[in-house]
Order: structure tokens, then sequence, then C-alpha cells
């Protein structure tokens, strides 16, 4: 894997670093880096070996949107996005042999995937939905009004929530697959936005037809429980992660420039990149502490802890640690830095980075997660 993730490396240093300003700036879809990392094979890595893949582990897969994380943000936005919807599907086939097919279709096509949760009502309630899967024999029809499809016009694949019937509960969910070919996108939105302009995640209206196999037997709670969200929030964190590497990277060049400049003194601001450096240290070691956590039980098929109330609050402070750690870690680059991060262009901007921090506060907000360990916290006895 140590091979894989280097090529990666390359890929964000000849490819993802060279276009992330125009990617910001027009704001466009980051395909160069996309594609160059659908060409090393990227986003097979989370399928099994046997059916084509690489079966890359979690910690694997957090080390991958790490790296190119510190090169592109909207590039390691649609690959920690991806693996979290392949995961889905890799830990909730089981023995149905169309999802096993469905995933050596997918490694052979190297298939981009996105997800579509939010919608018009629930919001971003991921654990409630409005639309209903329609099953009429063996096929479904599906209709979503979608207030967000990240990437979706660039995906090959949807991964689409729905209540699972028109008489199931707005908590009563499925799993869909929309495989290429059999979705449509209509009415799709304008996204301009502050940040993490390049993900091209406006609202459309999302129309999705197929065999009854792809609306997958296991509950979307236990998806969203086992898989769902632990990814999400450890991938999201990891590619914040590499955001604020990158920071702090621009923050310790810029020092050691002053420094060759004025050999024999200790740059003014200096003490404060220390402060930095150890800041980021504390970041990485909470968020891959929980990637390889995270691995370790699912390795061991550990489905009490999984389902545990006590990981379950572990994870969701870890998109909220990160979200805070990665916006004060690039805010503080920026203040060292001065008006050379100030700038937009040059080797020490730092303003994508800030905006595109700021998005992490948003995906699945704060207030959201909060409100959900605090209801956990009224009957959690203990960790």
């Amino acid at each position: 894997m140590n091979e894989l993730i280097a090529s990666l490396d390359k890929v964000g240093r000849e490819i993802a670093k060279v276009h992330a300003y125009d990617v910001d700036a027009s704001p466009r879809f980051p395909k160069e880096a996309v594609e160059a990392m659908r060409a090393i094979g990227a986003f097979i890595w989370p399928i099994p070996k046997e059916y084509g893949g690489m079966g890359a582990s979690p910690i694997e897969l957090a080390k991958a949107c790490k790296v190119i994380g510190q090169y592109c943000s909207a590039s390691a936005a649609v690959l920690s996005m991806h693996y979290t919807q392949i995961l889905s599907v890799v830990c909730h086939a089981k023995d149905d042999d169309n999802l096993k097919d469905y995933m050596r279709r997918a490694a052979r096509e190297n298939r981009l995937i996105a997800s579509v949760t939010s919608e018009v009502g629930p919001g971003g309630n991921m654990r409630n939905s409005s639309c209903a899967v329609e099953l009429e024999g063996d096929q479904y029809t599906l209709f979503k009004d979608a207030t967000t499809v990240s990437y979706g016009s660039y995906a090959d694949d949807l991964m689409i929530t729905a209540r699972k019937n028109a008489n199931a509960t707005a908590g009563d969910q499925v799993l869909v697959i929309a495989e290429k070919g059999m979705f449509e996108l209509k009415d799709i939105g304008e996204w301009d936005t502050l940040g993490m302009r390049g993900t091209c995640s406006p609202p459309a209206k999302v129309y999705a037809k197929g065999s009854a196999w792809q609306v997958m037997a296991a509950p979307f709670a236990d998806i969203a429980t086992f898989t769902m969200v632990p990814t999400s929030h450890i991938f999201w964190s990891a590619w914040w992660l590499g955001l604020a590497t990158d920071a702090t990277n621009k923050a310790r060049e810029l020092l050691r420039a002053k420094g060759r400049s004025n050999p024999g003194t200790t740059p003014l601001g200096a003490h404060r990149v220390a402060d930095l450096d150890a800041a980021l240290q504390s970041m990485e070691y909470e968020v891959m502490g929980l990637a390889r956590e995270y691995s370790e039980a699912l390795a061991a098929n550990d489905v009490q802890k999984l389902g545990g109330m006590a990981f379950a609050l572990r994870i969701n402070a870890l998109k909220l640690n990160s979200s805070r750690n990665v916006v004060a870690i690039v805010s503080e680059a920026l203040a060292i830095c001065g008006i050379q991060a100030y700038k937009n262009k040059g080797q020490f901007a730092l303003g994508r980075h800030l905006r595109d921090a700021y998005s992490s506060i948003m995906m699945v907000h704060n207030d959201r997660i909060q409100q959900t360990n605090a209801s956990m916290l009224l009957i959690h006895k203990g960790f």
C-alpha cells in the first residue's frame, strides 16, 4: 500500500496542486486530478481483492485522503466521499451475489460514486427521508428533490437514501444504488460558494430507476451506524488534516526563509510556528488514532463496539474537533505568514485553504452533531 500512497502523492504534487487555484477560481470540477486518481486505480482501493480491488483498510484510505488533501481540497473531498460510498456496499454486501457483481463492475470500470442524502424537507438530516422507493416486480423507481448532489454530474453511479416504501416512516430508510445510465439530474441549480467550489454540489432533482436488487437489503440505519457515519467522519477529518498540514508547511517554509536571510537569529514569531506544529501533531494523533481503532474493530467484526454509544460519541467528537482544528490551524498559519498568505496567488497563499476549512463546519452541520451527542450523553453511563 505504501507504493500506492506514493503514487497518489505524485498525482497530488504534479497534477492536483497545479490545477487547484483554477479549480477554486473558476469554479470547476478537478477533472485532471480525478482522472489521474482513476488512472492509478485509487477509486478501487477499498474493494476487496477477490472482487478486483486492493482491499485497503480504513486507516490506509484515511492516509490517502490526507495525502491528496495537502494539494487540492476539492480532489480530497471527492476521494473521501467516494470511499464512504463504496465501503457502504463492501461492508454490507454479505452473501448478495448481485452486490458482489456490482463491486466487480465498479472495480473493473474504476467507477466514481457520489451520494445523495440531503433533501428538501429533512435538509441535512441523513437519518430521515421524504422520498420513497417504488417497487414494481423486479424494478424500482425513485424521485428525490436533493438540496446538494456533490459532484453528481461527474459521477458514474449514485447512492441515494430513501424511505423503503410509500408507507414507511421518515426514518425507515434504504440505500439505493443508481448505476450510470439509469439516473438523470434535472433542474440543476447553481454552485457559487465561499469554499469547496470545485466539488460542484448544486441542488438537483434526481430521477432513478433500475433492478430491485439495487435497493440494498441492509437497513440504512445499520449502514449509517457501522459504515457511512464513521467512515465519512474519519475520511473528512483526514482530508482536513491534509489541508492543515499544507498550511503548516507554508508557515514552516516562510520561517526557514526568514532564518536564511538573517543567519544566527531566530525570526520573530518562531514560537508561534512551534505551537502550530504541536496543534497539527495533536490533530493527526486523534484522526489517525480513530481511523486505526475503527480499522481494528472492523477487521475483528466487533459489532458490539461499532454499534455502541461510546464509539459513536468519539466518532462524532472527531468530526467536531477536526472541523474546529482545521480552521484554527489554517487561521494561525495565515496570521504567521501575513501578507504573503493573504495574497491569492503565490507560494504562501492561504485564502483558498481558509475558505475550504470553514466548509467543514457544514458537512453535517456541527450543531446537528452536537445535538446528537448531547442526547446520547443524557443516557450514556461512561466510557
